[in-house]
């Protein structure tokens, strides 16, 4: 289910959210007590690289409620094709600014991803700095699919919480897929994909610097501290996108925003 009135702009066949960081806070705001709205999800180039493999991916990136432009190329694009109101929406800070400004209208909260205890860590760390703000549960999905069973208790987990907001930090293309599959089963609000947030904002993995987010150059800064996990990731996936991209604006190559 799309987020009606969003314009959206096509990314190699994605459609990317025409909009800003405090125009997406205010949109998960009024999610308060309404239920299954759809998923964000948080949309860059290694999950519009994914897309070009995997129809599912696609599909699920162009289903959602929004599709945010989580890294500065997607933001470059959306205002070359005229949408000067288009602002980084960065996972973490989105997660942020809606926690912060959640409270005033009593958002509630559930947060589902990470390794075993990450979730407990950022709920205590959001807590402290965010005083007042309510965290309904905590889920820690298997990397795999979840079976029957684990999916009976998350269904039965949320129910019972309620939450207006679920926070999942799976990662690419992991969590688009798992939003997709499991929003309409799920009482809560909205579902949003903000990946590695979990980690950055537990304190775990250390975020880049905020001159370097704004340059462009953040998938560099990764690189040089997880290289082993991310380096195939990006010198696979940036190349290409280049020149995916560069064809898409030349008029070279058609991508349709229908799954295909």
């Amino acid at each position: 289910m799309t987020q009606p009135g969003i314009p959206r702009y096509n990314v190699l066949g994605v459609g990317v959210s025409a909009l800003s960081l405090d125009a997406a806070r205010d949109l998960v705001l009024g999610v308060r007590g309404r239920r299954q709205q759809g998923y964000v999800c948080a949309c860059g180039v290694h999950g519009v690289s994914e897309a070009q493999r995997d129809a599912d991916i696609r599909t699920a990136f162009n289903g959602a409620w929004l599709n945010v432009p989580d890294g500065m190329p997607l933001v470059w694009l959306g205002r070359y094709r005229g949408h000067r109101q288009v602002t980084r929406v960065y996972g973490p800070d989105l997660m942020l600014a809606v926690c912060g400004a959640g409270r005033a209208v009593g958002l509630t909260h559930y947060f589902c991803g990470g390794v075993p205890g990450v979730a407990e860590e950022l709920r205590a760390r959001l807590g402290a700095r965010f005083p007042g703000l309510q965290v309904a549960g905590t889920f820690t999905p298997p990397f795999r699919p979840l079976h029957p069973e684990e999916s009976a208790a998350l269904r039965a987990d949320v129910a019972a919480k309620s939450p207006d907001v679920i926070w999942v930090g799976i990662s690419t293309p992991k969590q688009e897929l798992f939003m997709a599959r499991h929003w309409q089963q799920l009482d809560a609000g909205v579902l949003i994909g903000v990946g590695a947030a979990f980690d950055f904002l537990s304190g775990r993995v250390r975020q880049a610097p905020r001159w370097i987010q704004r340059s462009g150059f953040e998938w560099l800064f990764r690189v040089c501290i997880e290289p082993r996990r991310l380096a195939p990731r990006y010198f696979r996936a940036g190349p290409l996108f280049v020149l995916r991209t560069a064809a898409q604006l030349a008029g070279l190559k058609r991508y349709d925003l229908e799954a295909r």
